[in-house]
């Protein structure tokens, strides 16, 4: 018996994941159309009528733009933490009471035969929490939207198989984008997003003997590239005396296509 996940999309447009096993199958966000997340389920050979429910992280529109039309098309319950119900509950249409749940801050809830822990991030939104993922000894880890990565997230997703962890942008080629200093400010700060610099910084902390591979998410449209965030981890890591390649493997995560399903 495996565990298999996907970034089905990852981007500064559109976030979803999934992750599962013969008997459980989850989707965490739903941040593309319903007619773009079904196409994303079928490039990876999953029905989403298998599927057993939608987590989500927090209300941004790239992590929850599809998620009322998918949620009742296929008839899936949704968790959420309260502040994150009540963010939402304005964009994502009507959810039947039957198909709304709580899933609390620094919880952890048992789905089949998965074990999922709730964790809180610094991010602007209302209150936006991450997950890792266990199954029979394996973990994956789900890390993106952050403005900084504090100890406690470091000890939570440590010892992770898979690390999904965000890279969203070049700090020069943010600073002499076209984006207005605000939004620079607030992408910069401790409630915004983790630049690729600070990425490889963060896992070197959290890197260890379990780890064996590493997808870099959330990368701007305008302020990255995968090619550059890829360098700019893949550097830092090996100045820090890690073997990408060897210890472990650097994948990319893309906006519109999915990431090969991977089995652990």
């Amino acid at each position: 018996m495996t565990i298999q996940f996907s970034m089905l999309a990852s981007g500064s447009t559109g976030n979803a994941f999934y992750i599962g096993t013969e008997n459980e199958k989850i989707l965490v966000d739903a941040g593309l159309s319903g007619k773009e997340m079904t196409r994303l389920f079928s490039e990876i050979d999953i029905d989403p009528n298998t599927l057993s429910r939608i987590l989500v992280t927090h209300e941004h529109s790239d992590h929850i733009k599809g998620l009322g039309i998918f949620a009742r098309k296929y008839q899936l319950p949704i968790y959420a933490n309260e502040k994150t119900w009540q963010a939402m509950d304005q964009s994502i249409g009507k959810i039947d009471l039957d198909q709304k749940f709580l899933f609390r801050m620094e919880e952890t809830k048992t789905f089949g035969d998965i074990d999922v822990e709730s964790f809180a991030v610094s991010h602007d939104a209302a209150d936006p929490m991450f997950f890792t993922f266990h199954y029979q000894g394996k973990k994956v880890a789900l890390v993106t939207d952050l403005g900084y990565v504090s100890e406690r997230i470091k000890k939570t997703v440590a010892g992770a198989d898979a690390l999904i962890f965000e890279a969203n942008h070049d700090v020069e080629m943010l600073r002499m984008g076209r984006y207005p200093w605000s939004v620079k400010r607030r992408i910069l700060g401790d409630t915004g997003h983790v630049s690729n610099e600070d990425c490889a910084l963060a896992l070197k902390d959290i890197i260890d003997d379990q780890t064996k591979r590493i997808y870099l998410a959330h990368l701007s449209k305008d302020n990255n590239m995968k090619d550059i965030a890829r360098m700019s981890v893949e550097s830092g890591l090996n100045q820090y005396g890690f073997k990408i390649g060897q210890q472990m493997t650097l994948h990319d995560t893309d906006p519109k296509h999915p990431t090969p399903l991977c089995e652990l």
